[in-house]
């Protein structure tokens, strides 16, 4: 069951994480969430994260602990995670763990639209989207075989895992779907041109 958040953005998420580990200001957030890669599971900018930081700290999740200034540089704030940010923080990954989403994918409206192309062309296309998926694949497995020969735990690329394992199964089910469009028996494709050649013919010369 969906929960309503004081702040709901993913990003907020990670914040909250990152601060559960010690105090940070937000640009060694910044830099943190960088160097560990988060950007390509959680959308974020400079901007972004201070207007994060901003409602945490409205919310009470997280508190202003010491403010800073190194020679010439603006003053830096650091903030520390407080126990109902905590409390925010566990609740919320453990529901993200548990409770499956109803989440609204680009592919699936398009895949929800297939059929007012007609189906050669969808062939085509979904024959580019495999090229594509398999070299984001090829990256994928790339980065996770360079982290672990560089000595990085398993457990910290497990989003990557999921993440590969996510476009074998898409490769998988776009395969499928072409061989249920083009089988020479049972295939759709004959009875799905015919669909386009009527419509048509019901719309008359343009």
């Amino acid at each position: 069951m969906a929960v309503r958040r004081k702040v709901s953005n993913m990003l907020a998420l990670a914040v909250l994480a990152y601060l559960t580990q010690r105090p940070m200001h937000p640009y060694e957030l910044s830099r943190t969430l960088r160097d560990n890669d988060d950007a390509r599971s959680i959308k974020f900018s400079h901007g972004s994260l201070y207007m994060v930081v901003g409602q945490l700290a409205k919310a009470g999740l997280i508190a202003e602990q010491e403010t800073s200034r190194e020679g010439q540089r603006p003053e830096r704030t650091v903030y520390a995670i407080t126990d109902a940010g905590r409390t925010e923080f566990r609740e919320w990954l453990t529901n993200l763990l548990v409770e499956p989403d109803h989440e609204y994918p680009h592919f699936v409206a398009a895949l929800s639209l297939v059929a007012a192309l007609p189906p050669d062309e969808v062939v085509r296309l979904l024959g580019d989207r495999l090229v594509r998926l398999a070299a984001q694949q090829a990256e994928v497995q790339s980065g996770i075989d360079g982290a672990l020969a560089a000595g990085l735990h398993p457990l910290f690329l497990i989003e990557e895992q999921y993440r590969l394992a996510m476009l074998g199964a898409e490769t998988a089910f776009v395969t499928d779907f072409i061989e249920q469009i083009t089988n020479p028996e049972t295939g759709w494709g004959p009875s799905w041109a015919e669909f386009h050649r009527q419509a048509a013919a019901n719309r008359g010369p343009s």
